[in-house]
């Protein structure tokens, strides 16, 4: 076994990255299907990796800098939300929060009933259903241990892992085919070459944004802060009723800093600088999450379990194509939230922010989309996803369990 430590494993990380860039480049399908380049390299390097241990050579990675990567880039989302926008798409959150509840229900509606149907346990319907897929990685562990435990459902982590990771890499291979079809429908505001203005936000993740050592220092201290209070406010929610996962409270603790010294006067927050930090952890945990899947689980999956999967990605893609996307208004933000959603309705936040920055790179940028998907796919959706699992583990045909 080869074996890379943390600066292997960082080496590996940027090569990805690399190697995902020149893909798209390269490659005029993944420009036409709005691949995300980290979602190309990625998958490739994992695939390869799956070849490899078929000749009994395996490679293993260093993820420690995983998680504080995942956790930077929720502080810089959080740096980057103020209270006057949060108010401006007040409204529009609200009715997204709605569509994504709404999926919820469809995915565990339809893994219980297709489990039915094939003669499989109605909890192996839910775990591949929002457990996993809107829950992800951190969900499906959690409510796999539970299913083993109290319910006695055998191999339920191990299944619930290889089902997050199915929805990992389909929900970042099917978003950009969905907003190229819907944009096919509506007009898009388009990549303006000559104007010299500097984005702000996530939208544009290539272009030049000018920053300074110190101002950048400054960025570094804010969210090395939203790390640390976010980290201790999650120690100090365990074991309550508003125990929350801890991507969410640093989140939280990156709106309430950034507005806090706003409304003092004391500092405003630097949002280029924000968003170059973000995007940098972005595609570095993209990178890390996709390298290091370990494909052969999904290759173990039992054919009607598959099924159930393949089933979900299709629900996915059509409730982007015919519920997300008319629900929010038939046009371009519509088509960049519909991506989004299947980001993060088969596998998480970072995936639906980056198959939006593939759309958003190519057809121009959507303001709206930005502030949305990341309020409700990083803090609403964990808080929706308990109750509704709950009150389906209420339903007659789980009280036998």
């Amino acid at each position: 076994m080869l074996e890379l430590d943390f600066y292997g494993t960082l080496v590996a990380a940027s090569l990805v990255l690399l190697l995902g860039r020149g893909l798209v480049a390269r490659l005029g399908f993944l420009r036409t299907y709005n691949i995300p380049e980290p979602v190309a390299g990625g998958l490739l390097v994992a695939l390869v990796l799956l070849g490899l241990r078929s000749l009994d050579i395996q490679v293993q990675f260093d993820t420690s800098l995983q998680t504080p990567l995942m956790l930077a880039f929720f502080a810089t989302i959080g740096l980057s939300a103020d209270f006057a926008s949060l108010k401006k798409g007040g409204r529009v959150v609200t009715v997204f929060l709605l569509v994504v509840t709404a999926l919820l229900v469809v995915q565990n509606a339809m893994g219980i009933g297709l489990a039915t149907a094939l003669g499989l346990d109605p909890l192996m319907g839910l775990l591949s259903g929002s457990i996993t897929l809107s829950g992800g990685h951190g969900t499906g562990a959690a409510w796999g241990a539970t299913f083993s435990e109290k319910f006695g459902l055998a191999s339920a982590s191990e299944l619930a892992l290889a089902s997050a990771t199915f929805g990992l890499v389909l929900g970042g291979l099917i978003g950009g085919p969905v907003a190229r079809l819907l944009i096919s429908r509506v007009q898009t505001p388009g990549i303006v070459s000559e104007a010299p203005t500097l984005p702000k936000g996530f939208e544009q993740p290539n272009k030049e944004r000018l920053i300074t050592p110190f101002s950048l220092i400054e960025t570094i201290a804010l969210i090395a802060v939203s790390l640390l209070a976010g980290s201790l406010l999650n120690e100090w929610l365990k074991g309550t009723a508003f125990e929350l996962p801890t991507f969410v409270c640093v989140l939280f603790v990156g709106v309430i800093l950034r507005n806090g010294l706003s409304a003092l006067g004391l500092y405003q927050v630097f949002e280029r600088e924000v968003s170059v930090m973000g995007n940098v952890s972005l595609s570095l945990f993209l990178a890390i999450a996709l390298m290091s899947l370990k494909l052969w689980d999904l290759a173990a999956l039992a054919l009607p379990f598959l099924i159930l999967l393949t089933a979900q990605t299709l629900v996915m893609a059509l409730f982007a194509i015919f519920v997300t996307f008319r629900v929010m208004g038939r046009n371009y933000d519509a088509a960049v939230l519909a991506a989004g959603h299947c980001g993060f309705g088969l596998g998480a936040t970072p995936t639906a922010i980056a198959n939006m920055q593939a759309v958003t790179q190519r057809y121009g940028a959507s303001q709206l989309a930005f502030l949305v998907v990341p309020m409700v796919g990083a803090f609403f959706i964990d808080i929706i996803n308990v109750i509704v699992i709950k009150l389906y583990l209420a339903l007659p045909l789980f009280a036998a369990f």
